[in-house]
Formats: structure tokens, C-alpha cells, sequence
């Protein structure tokens, strides 16, 4: 294990911290509208909710592919080359959604939006941990996550202002990337960090899971159950008898938990630790999407989600507090790619066997799938701490 160097980091740098977190919230935006807007508009077309889920794979799927060039694709752009150029290619790839009004299209089309929007995910949470010192990382990363998770609500918020016809929609996305790219252009020069740290046991994107399994399952399961809800919450609720409004609403109201809700968690994991966290929010969501049936229809249903959405996306912040604990440099630049990599297979396995399901069973097949991965969590991430005591 490769324990990064706090010495250099007692004070936050306060000016590229608050420009990284700029230029991400600009492009959460971006993408947080994506998966609501396509499956809106693939519900709109009659389109079932197994093949709704198989559309939102081709994002995670284009994650996967790209996790493992992320590193060599830092040394050969530098980072911040590497991330403003993937920003405007994603702004590309926007308007190619608005060209192609075809749902088939638009599966190479969700494919590429993972791919190049992977290395503004990985290089924007190294930047933060390598820019937060160790006794502050656990509230600088709630931070970093709160104000992102305010940037993913705006996206499906947006649609509720301008709807989901037409080009309005689509130029959120693209003036959401070209933003990220002009942000990234002037704030991430010269942020270190990503040098060094490569003499850990391994620095290999699959090494990982020899190393930190149950860090890379911890991600696994929160981009299963984070994209799931978000993809096919719209026809939870659709099939529970509400209003389009209102489910867009109900998607923003887990978007409000990843705000209110990280910064607590944050400060949580300084005075309990991540690893412990990891548990306890997994057994918090768990909990949540058992209620989910039966409050449905009532109000409790809201802060229901508020803390659904805190705490499925929690699972993720504990995960990247602990892989900030435990590396630096190079190794973290590789930690990072693994943990895209885990999201990537997470949203492939989530929407796809979340919309099966739900076929087969009805609506309650959704919470069904997100409990049963967050108990599966708990399971293994209590196993793992027993074995680290023994070992």
C-alpha cells in the first residue's frame, strides 16, 4: 500500500479546488440530464423497459472500454489536455443526438458520450484528492460530490423547464461541455499530484482487485443502483400511475440526497472512518428501496428518495475517500480507472437487469434488484474487514 505524502498538502489549495469543482458541476449537468431525456423519449416511442435499459448500458459500456487508457492517455496529453478535449468531444456527440432521431442510432451514440466522458470522471476526483490533505479529504470529497450532485439535479430539473422535444434539451448538454472544457483550459494547469506513487504492488486498472476488492464492489454496486433508478425510476413511477411532472420530480429528489446528504457523509468518514461508512450507507439503501413500494404513492416517498440518492451515491464517496487514504500518484491515477471501470460493468448489469426484472415481475422488480446488490455489499465488505483483522 503507497500512503500519499500529506507533508506538501497542509493547506487546501483553495483556487483550484473551487475550479475543478467548477468545471465538473458544469458537465454534471451536462450528463445528468442524459439518462432521463433518453428515456423519456424512448418511453414516449413505445419502447419497453428492457430495451430502455439496454440503450442506458451503452454509456457504462463506453466507460469500460476507455477506463484502461485513461493512464496512458494522461502521459501522452497531459490531463488537462486530455479532459478539456474529451469535454468538447462530448458536446459533439450531443449534437449528433439532436441529427439522429433514431433510437438505434443512438445506441453508438451513448457509447461514445461513455467514452470520452470517462476521463473527465477519473481526472477530475484525482485532481480533488490529490489537491485535499488526509485530515480534511473526507469533507473537501463530500464537497466535491455535493456541489457535483447539484449539477447532475439541474440536468433532470431542466427538462421540467424546457421539456423534452426538440434542441432545447440537447443544448444544455452541449453548452454544459463546452463550459467544462473552457473551465478545465484555465484552472487545471500545473495541479501535481498525478507524478510518482507507482511503486505500490501494482499500478494495473485490473490489478486492483487484487489489492482493494471490496473498494471495486462497493463501486460496482453503487453505479448498478445509482443508474438504475435514475434510468428506470421514469417507469417505477409511470407504472405506479404518476404523472410524467412528477416523475421527473421524483429523479430530482434523489438528486437533492447527493447534495444535502455528501457533506455529512463526508465529515462522517473523518470521524468513523470509509471503510465502516461504506456499510452503513449500503444497509441505508438497502433499507430505502424496501420501503419504495409501499411510499410510492404517499408523501414519505420524497425524503425517502432525498436519502436514497445520499446515501446509493455515499457508497461511491466512502470508496473514493478510502482510495485517497491509501494511494497517490500514479497508483491513484490507476485506482481511479479501475473504479470507472467498476461503474462502466455497474451500469451495464444495473439498467439492463433492472428492466428485465421489472418485466418479469412488474415495477417492484426495480427495488428488488438495488436490495439485493446492497445487502450482497454488506456481506462481502463485513467479510473483508474480518479477514484484514486476522490477517
Amino acid at each position: 500500500m503507497n500512503q500519499p505524502d500529506v507533508s506538501t498538502s497542509d493547506v487546501p489549495r483553495w483556487a483550484a479546488i473551487a475550479g475543478v469543482i467548477a468545471a465538473v458541476s458544469v458537465f454534471a449537468v451536462a450528463q445528468g440530464l442524459s439518462y432521463p431525456l433518453f428515456t423519456l423519449l424512448m418511453q414516449k416511442q413505445g419502447y419497453s423497459a428492457g430495451y430502455i435499459g439496454f440503450s442506458a448500458a451503452m454509456t457504462p459500456l463506453g466507460l469500460i472500454v476507455s477506463a484502461g487508457f485513461v493512464p496512458t492517455g494522461v502521459r501522452l496529453f497531459g490531463a488537462r489536455g486530455l479532459a478539456a478535449g474529451c469535454a468538447l468531444l462530448a458536446a459533439v456527440c450531443f449534437v449528433l443526438v439532436g441529427v439522429l432521431q433514431n433510437d438505434f442510432a443512438w445506441f453508438p451514440v451513448r457509447f461514445l458520450i461513455g467514452l470520452v466522458v470517462n476521463p473527465l470522471y477519473i481526472l477530475g476526483e484525482v485532481w480533488m484528492l490529490a489537491l485535499a490533505p488526509a485530515a480534511r479529504r473526507g469533507r473537501i470529497m463530500g464537497i466535491f460530490n455535493a456541489v457535483t450532485g447539484a449539477g447532475y439535479a439541474m440536468g433532470p430539473l431542466s427538462l421540467a423547464l424546457v421539456g423534452t422535444e426538440g434542441w432545447p434539451p440537447l443544448m444544455i448538454g452541449i453548452c454544459g461541455f463546452v463550459g467544462c472544457a473552457a473551465l478545465l483550459a484555465y484552472t487545471a494547469d500545473g495541479i501535481g499530484g498525478l507524478e510518482g506513487g507507482s511503486d505500490g504492488p501494482t499500478s494495473g486498472v485490473l490489478g486492483f482487485w487484487v489489492i482493494a476488492p471490496a473498494l471495486l464492489l462497493a463501486v460496482g454496486v453503487s453505479a448498478a443502483a445509482q443508474q438504475s433508478i435514475y434510468s428506470l425510476l421514469p417507469v417505477f413511477g409511470t407504472e405506479y400511475g404518476r404523472p410524467e411532472a412528477v416523475v421527473a420530480a421524483l429523479v430530482t429528489a434523489m438528486s437533492v440526497g447527493n447534495i444535502v446528504l455528501q457533506i455529512p457523509l463526508g465529515f462522517a468518514a473523518e470521524r468513523f472512518g470509509a471503510r465502516p461508512m461504506i456499510i452503513a450507507c449500503a444497509l441505508a439503501n438497502m433499507t430505502c428501496a424496501i420501503l419504495l413500494p409501499a411510499l410510492i404513492h404517499g408523501p414519505l416517498v420524497w425524503p425517502l428518495l432525498v436519502i436514497m440518492g445520499g446515501v446509493g451515491y455515499g457508497v461511491y464517496t466512502m470508496a473514493l475517500v478510502e482510495l485517497g487514504n491509501r494511494f497517490s500518484g500514479q497508483m491513484l491515477v490507476a485506482g481511479n480507472a479501475a473504479f470507472a471501470l467498476m461503474w462502466g460493468v455497474g451500469g451495464i448489469v444495473g439498467p439492463p437487469g433492472s428492466g428485465l426484472v421489472m418485466e418479469a415481475v412488474g415495477a417492484p422488480g426495480l427495488p428488488v434488484v438495488i436490495a439485493t446488490l446492497s445487502g450482497i455489499l454488506v456481506l462481502f465488505a463485513l467479510y473483508r474487514s474480518l479477514t484484514r483483522r486476522r490477517a
